[in-house]
């Protein structure tokens, strides 16, 4: 392309929310954890070394009987709280800041299980209720 004669009108977004395509198969419930997965297609959160952590669901996505992208879901990127993993895996306030990892759509820990779990965010607090995490 060439450089600007004029004006243009550019399209922006906030980058709080996204839209990405369903992978076939899923159900993705509101308030899950929602990843993407190697192929670009949203699925809920699993144990599993080749997802990225993208949000919290806004809305149920059934997918279960479409093909990859035939729905979208609308996923929140702004900090969530998820269940906190138990044992050596629970994340505390000295992990603020640190990367954590699916554990499932519901669950975070602080390692990676030996390169099992995937990162899903940054901690951004923990509470008695759980772990908010960002996803920006």
């Amino acid at each position: 392309m060439t450089a600007l004669t004029q004006d243009r009108n550019t399209l922006r977004r906030d980058g709080l929310q996204i839209e990405p395509p369903v992978a076939a198969g899923a159900r993705i419930f509101t308030g899950a954890l929602v990843a993407i997965n190697a192929a670009g297609y949203a699925v809920p959160g699993s144990t599993s070394a080749t997802l990225k952590g993208a949000g919290t669901a806004l809305a149920v996505a059934d997918n279960t009987l479409g093909g990859a992208g035939a729905l979208r879901c609308r996923v929140d990127r702004r900090p969530a709280r998820f269940a906190n993993s138990a044992a050596a895996d629970a994340i505390t306030l000295a992990d603020l800041g640190s990367d954590c990892y699916i554990v499932d759509d519901q669950t975070v820990a602080k390692t990676h299980a030996s390169n099992t779990r995937s990162r899903a965010g940054k901690v951004f607090d923990v509470d008695a209720d759980g772990v908010w995490v960002d996803f920006r």
